[in-house]
């Protein structure tokens, strides 16, 4: 079960502090909406501002003739996050929405080339033994797996104590956090085994290669090649295990809409539709904003949730803009969503289903090194009609679908190359998933291009994860809460520290917000 979570207390009074100080927020996904929520828990006034017509971010339904669709995330874990957002102002996230486990947490589909078989992932770990033994024919793999996960369990302790809920941009901050020359800290950064990828970690513990595939596709939820991913990150097996795998009833859209009615109570003024076209400053503080109608708007500091590479790019310029694009930062990968509404659901799916590739290796050099979608690619499938049938009609399925592609590279146009690779994909899920009669079942369907992500969400070349996770020594880390660069500017969502995810996201604003009342602003 999932432990009581209580608020941190309010940061110490400061010189010049303002507690009901006006501050901006720029965007309203999951990232903005907590920031929102939590300074105005803390007694500052909020104003958020978004370009598109509704709030929430990539968190958004689609409806056609019965069917419901969640457009953007679908898993949520660690709601620990979102209880925390909701003690903040001393309420409970249960009055706002209703969560409830699932378990088995995944079904793993495997190509028939790589060996075949269906595996579920399970929470209960003397189930996932069993699972296993029985997948494997061994004992070798379960023993292996519950080794990992107990090394996945210190990294999320160290994750705890250095990483989360702390304003974190690079292993100094960790080290200032955790004491330089501390023998305890000196041996929590040998655990993290910098240098070693998630691969190859995960190879170390776990001999069966379809087990090994289905361990890495947890850097998935970060967007990123296990094999390029630092090992740090295998502690997400951790968070999801004890933390466990929840869907919100009403989708996930129910975590924004809870957000959302949380900050109206608080007194968050809200403001889609208003696009912001630039964050004004004075002597190198922030002042407040521009939005396209002209207006200047005044504001002690902002949080941006925009991407913070476009951030910088689009609403910022000089010396600031420039230090920080100076970097090479690389978008996460993009995807293709299928929407499928299907008039007979499946019976052998579960709410949450991987349709695993043939080869991952092939899969990630397509991907993420040569840039091109994958020939046989990872499908995940999402069922909700499994614990929630009313989203679709009776006996019917509102079927997602994602397949992880390249982040936009020039020169591609997906209007051409989205016909083909819904063939290819829907191929996949027949072929590997037992969906042989898949099209005769559809009566809706919508989908997304990563051209259509790039310009619905106004993110980072189509990225849908932000800024990718790659190296194998700071890989994990991500631009700060607080600006370096520009005092009074803080940063919130799946480009910014922790990263992405349904709950690092929601962290990343309680963050910023927390950061700020501890820095103390000056009134506008």
């Amino acid at each position: 079960m999932i432990a009581p979570v209580t608020a941190a207390p309010p940061a110490p009074p400061r010189s010049g502090k303002k507690p009901d100080a006006p501050i901006a927020v720029i965007g309203g996904g999951l990232g903005g909406l907590a920031a929102a929520a939590t300074l105005a828990a803390r007694g500052y006034r909020v104003t958020l501002f978004d370009k598109n017509p509704w709030l929430g971010g990539k968190a958004a339904v689609y409806e056609d003739v019965g069917y419901r669709f969640d457009m953007g995330p679908t898993i949520l874990t660690l709601p620990t996050v979102l209880k925390r957002i909701f003690a903040e102002a001393g309420k409970d996230l249960a009055d706002y929405c209703e969560i409830v486990p699932l378990d088995p947490q995944w079904r793993c589909f495997f190509d028939e080339a790589a060996g075949g078989g269906v595996l579920d992932l399970t929470a209960d770990q003397a189930a996932m033994k069993r699972n296993l033994d029985e997948f494997t024919g061994a004992e070798d793999s379960s023993e292996g797996y519950a080794a990992f996960l107990k090394y996945a369990k210190r990294l999320n302790d160290v994750s705890d104590r250095f990483f989360f809920y702390k304003n974190v941009g690079g292993i100094r901050d960790t080290l200032k956090l955790g004491g330089m020359f501390s023998l305890e800290t000196l041996g929590d950064l040998r655990a993290l085994k910098m240098g070693k990828s998630v691969a190859d970690t995960v190879r170390g513990y776990v001999p069966d290669s379809r087990v090994a595939q289905m361990v890495d596709h947890y850097t998935q939820y970060v967007g990123s090649a296990p094999d390029q991913s630092p090992a740090v990150l295998c502690g997400i097996a951790d968070m999801q295990t004890t933390g466990g795998v929840w869907y919100p009833i009403g989708g996930t859209r129910a975590v924004p809409e809870a957000l959302i009615k949380l900050g109206k109570e608080l007194g968050v003024e809200y403001r889609p539709g208003t696009h912001v076209t630039e964050i004004t400053r004075e002597k190198g503080r922030v002042t407040g904003l521009k939005t396209a109608d002209g207006q200047t708007h005044r504001f002690a500091a902002v949080v941006s949730n925009s991407d913070t590479v476009r951030t910088h790019r689009e609403l910022l310029d000089g010396p600031a803009a420039e230090k920080f694009l100076k970097k090479d930062r690389e978008p996460a990968c993009s995807g293709v969503v299928l929407y499928l509404g299907l008039k007979k659901k499946y019976d052998h799916i579960l709410h949450h289903n991987f349709v695993f590739s043939r080869n991952p290796h092939e899969e990630f050099e397509y991907i993420y090194r040569k840039g091109e979608p994958a020939p046989d690619p990872t499908a995940y499938v999402c069922a909700p009609a499994v614990t929630e049938p009313a989203v679709a009609p009776q006996g019917g399925e509102a079927l997602y679908v994602l397949v992880h592609t390249p982040y936009l590279r020039p020169g591609q146009d997906w209007r051409a190359m989205f016909p083909e690779y819904r063939r290819t994909i829907l191929e996949k899920l027949k072929t590997t998933a037992g969906m042989e009669d898949l099209e005769d079942r559809i009566a809706v369907e919508h989908h997304l291009t990563p051209q259509d992500i790039h310009d619905r969400y106004h993110v980072l070349n189509g990225a849908i994860y932000g800024l990718a996770s790659h190296g194998t020594y700071l890989g994990a880390f991500k631009p700060a809460n607080r600006s370096p660069q520009v005092p009074g500017l803080y940063f919130a969502g799946g480009s910014a520290h922790p990263g992405p995810g349904m709950p690092m996201v929601m962290m990343s604003g309680w963050t910023a917000a927390d950061t700020l009342d501890r820095d103390g602003v000056l009134d506008a």
